[in-house]
């Protein structure tokens, strides 16, 4: 826990370069990769590695004036990779795409550090026009294949979205969520104690158990 509280503060302090939070996403989907040998299998085969990559520089570019350009390198990639990231989205260090083919990630969405996203999950709005309208994920978030968060929710630090979920309401910090529409099914009874939880059923009986 210190490590990561080092390291937080380390992140407020520091603003990376385009350069590093390249560096830092191709290490951290490394790390979440067990099939890749090395880094350098990220870099040249990974497809969600390139769709996260070419949002950098694409943000990169809208964020420094650049927008018409930005959007039509997004237009680009969407064709190639088969994933839709708005250059203007905010997305926070070491952001790992699995597999990547299918994700949309809308323009206003906000994304905290050390999320993880699989394919065919979307970030995207309920109808409303101008201001605020796609969903913020905090630090830590695990939106699994499939799920559709929708409007302007917040998921908390540490939550998990189950595969094929439907997530229209605010989600606790360190919980599981499944299903559509989605409820929590997997809260952590203790955050000192990562491996106990607490278990709650469709019903509302709740037990503790081991992780």
């Amino acid at each position: 826990m210190e490590a990561a509280a080092t390291r937080a503060k380390s992140d407020e302090m520091s603003v990376p370069s385009l350069r590093e939070l390249i560096r830092e996403d191709a290490q951290a989907a490394f790390e979440r990769d067990p099939s890749a040998d090395s880094v350098s299998d990220i870099t040249r085969f990974s497809v969600g590695f390139k769709i996260v990559r070419a949002y950098r520089r694409q943000h990169w570019l809208y964020e420094h004036g650049h927008r018409r350009l930005a959007l039509w390198l997004a237009m680009r990639a969407r064709v190639r990779y088969g994933a839709d990231i708005h250059p203007a989205a905010q997305i926070g260090r070491r952001f790992t795409i699995d597999h990547g083919i299918g994700v949309v990630i809308g323009g206003t969405a906000i994304i905290g550090d050390d999320c993880l996203m699989y394919q065919g999950a979307t970030l995207g709005m309920t109808g409303k026009h101008g201001g605020k309208r796609h969903p913020t994920l905090g630090n830590g978030v695990l939106i699994g294949a499939g799920a559709i968060l929708l409007g302007t929710i917040t998921v908390g630090d540490g939550a998990y979205v189950g595969a094929g979920s439907v997530v229209v309401d605010n989600v606790p910090p360190n919980t599981t969520v499944v299903g559509n529409p989605a409820r929590v099914v997997r809260t952590h009874a203790c955050p000192l104690v990562s491996d106990v939880i607490r278990v709650t059923d469709d019903f509302g009986k709740s037990w503790i158990m081991e992780a």
